[in-house]
C-alpha cells in the first residue's frame, strides 16, 4: 500500500468539514502531497482545534458556510472545479444528536444530498468519497465484525443517520452517477473511533483525557467495558485516498462501500485505552463509572471487517494501538510546550508514509 505522491501534485481536491479533526489532518496530508485544496466548512467546531493550532487554514482557501446551505455550497463548489471530493462534513457526535436530532439528521442527510446534487453539475469531477462511519451498521451486539453487505440501522439520531447517508450514496450511485449524463465515481468509506493528535471535540475518550490532565479534575469515564476499534487517525485516511486513487482510474471497479479499520487483534476496551495512555501522565485522576443507569444508548460491542479492503485495495493496517498512543503523546507534549505543530503533524505523516 502506496499513496503516490505524484498522482496528488497540482490534482483540485474539495475536502467538506475540513476545519474539523479528521478534515485537518487530510487537508494537511493533502497540501504535503501537492494537491490543490479547496475547504467547504463551519468554522472550526472546538477552541482549541487542530485547523487553529497547526495553521493550516493558512495554506488552504476555505469558503466557510454550512453544508445544509445549499446556494453557499454550489456557488464555491462550481467556482472551484474539483476533480476529486471528500465529504467529511457532518454532525459528527452521538451523544449531540440525542441534544438535537434535527440538526444532526439535516446536516447529515441533506447535507450529503445538497452535495450530491452540486457534483452532478460539474464538468471534471471524477471521484467522490463519502465518509461515513462504522456507527451505519445495525447493531445486535453479536462481537461478530461488520462487513460491508452487512444491514444498515442505528439505535441513536447519529448512527441512523450514518445510516440513512449510506443509503443515499447507495441510490446517487444507482441512479445518477457511473452513467453516460454523469461520469463521476461515488464511493463510501466507514471508519469509526479514531484517536489521535489535535482532537479537542466534546465526549471523546482522547479530548477528555487531556482536558482533565490540564483542569487538574478527575476523568470520569463511562461504560469502561465497552469494547471499540481504535485506530490512529492516519489508518483511515490512507484508506480514503488510497481509495480514491483507485477510483479515479478504475471507477467502475471501486465506487462501493468500504471499511476502514484496526486488525482484528485491535479492538480493546476503553479502560484498556485509558489505563495506556495513563502511563505516561502521573498526574491525570481517573473515576470508571460502571453505568448502568445510563440513559443515552451505546453499543458495547463494535467492530468492522476490513477483509475486502485488504483483498481488493491491498490495503492494510500501520500501526497497532499502541504505536498510536504513543503518536498521541507525541502530539500533546508538543502542543503543551507550543512546539510547531504544523511540522509535527507532517513530521508523523511521514513517519506513518515509509512505514
Amino acid at each position: 500500500m502506496e499513496i503516490k505522491g505524484n498522482f496528488w501534485k497540482n490534482k483540485r481536491v474539495l475536502v467538506t468539514g475540513n476545519t474539523g479533526f479528521k478534515g485537518s489532518w487530510i487537508v494537511i496530508w493533502l497540501s504535503h502531497l501537492g494537491a490543490d485544496i479547496r475547504g467547504y466548512s463551519l468554522q472550526a467546531p472546538t477552541n482549541p482545534s487542530l485547523f487553529d493550532v497547526s495553521g493550516i487554514g493558512d495554506h488552504v482557501e476555505t469558503t466557510f458556510g454550512d453544508i445544509r446551505d445549499k446556494y453557499t455550497l454550489k456557488k464555491s463548489v462550481q467556482e472551484f472545479d474539483p476533480e476529486i471530493i471528500f465529504h467529511l462534513a457532518a454532525q459528527p457526535l452521538v451523544r449531540a444528536s440525542y441534544q438535537d436530532p434535527v440538526v444532526t439528521f439535516e446536516t447529515n442527510l441533506m447535507g450529503t444530498i445538497n452535495l450530491f446534487e452540486v457534483a452532478r453539475s460539474l464538468k471534471n469531477l471524477k471521484v467522490l468519497v463519502n465518509i461515513t462511519s462504522d456507527k451505519c451498521y445495525q447493531n445486535n451486539e453479536t462481537n461478530l465484525p461488520f462487513k460491508e453487505s452487512d444491514p444498515m440501522g442505528g439505535f441513536d439520531p447519529y448512527s441512523a443517520s450514518k445510516g440513512c447517508a449510506e443509503l443515499i450514496t447507495n441510490a446517487y450511485r444507482s441512479s445518477f452517477f457511473g452513467g453516460k449524463d454523469c461520469d463521476v465515481a461515488l464511493s463510501s468509506a466507514r471508519s469509526g473511533n479514531v484517536i489521535g493528535g489535535g482532537d479537542w471535540s466534546e465526549d471523546r475518550i482522547i479530548p477528555d483525557f487531556f482536558r482533565a490532565l490540564e483542569t487538574s479534575k478527575s476523568l470520569l469515564i463511562r461504560n469502561p467495558e465497552s469494547t471499540r476499534p481504535w485506530q490512529h487517525v492516519l489508518e483511515p485516511l490512507s484508506g480514503y485516498l488510497l481509495l480514491a486513487e483507485k477510483m479515479f482510474t478504475n471507477s467502475k471497479k471501486f465506487s462501493q462501500a468500504w471499511n476502514f479499520g484496526p486488525n482484528e487483534n485491535e479492538a480493546h476496551t476503553v479502560k484498556w485505552l485509558i489505563d495506556e495512555l495513563a502511563k505516561k501522565w502521573n498526574d491525570i485522576k481517573i473515576d470508571y463509572l460502571h453505568n448502568e443507569t445510563e440513559i443515552l444508548h451505546e453499543a458495547k460491542f463494535l467492530r468492522l471487517s476490513i477483509d475486502k479492503s485488504y483483498s481488493k485495495l491491498k490495503w492494510s493496517p500501520k500501526w497497532n494501538t499502541l504505536k498510536a498512543i504513543d503518536m498521541i503523546n507525541e502530539f500533546y507534549t508538543a502542543y503543551f510546550e507550543k512546539q510547531n505543530i504544523l511540522d509535527l503533524v507532517i513530521g508523523q505523516i511521514k513517519s506513518y508514509s515509509s512505514k
